[in-house]
């Protein structure tokens, strides 16, 4: 078992989170086991200068290894699900996306990280 400490940055999700509402998390690599423990936290103001808004730990129960490409979506189940997708706006509203459609859950994911031409392996979290 490790133990992680990650932050939510996304503001609709923050509050859902702390709630208990929303228990999914999409991170990008692959450093995440089933058992894991992460801490999760906010920021008071700006993100590495300022103190911890708050927090809350929890134990992961499921992670789905998979692939997300800017232009073409997420692999799942084995082939690959466009943004546009049903099951991609499911995992969207999972994640508390705001105006939870995959456009808008890609958007957010490559907001923060490279439009990257080639897949890249991301973790779908989930506790």
């Amino acid at each position: 078992m490790k133990k992680h400490v990650m932050a939510i940055t996304y503001a609709p999700k923050e509050a859902a989170v702390q709630s208990g509402e929303c228990c999914q998390t999409i991170r990008k690599g692959d450093k995440v086991s089933v058992g894991d423990e992460i801490l999760f936290h906010g920021w008071s103001s700006r993100p590495y200068r300022s103190p911890w808004s708050w927090q809350k730990r929890i134990t992961v129960r499921d992670v789905m290894q998979t692939q997300i490409k800017y232009d073409l979506g997420i692999k799942l189940h084995g082939g690959w699900a466009k943004w546009s997708s049903l099951i991609v706006n499911t995992v969207a509203a999972a994640d508390y996306i705001s105006s939870a459609t995959g456009l808008e859950l890609r958007d957010v994911l490559f907001g923060h990280n490279s439009r990257n031409v080639t897949a890249s392996t991301y973790q779908i979290i989930r506790w």
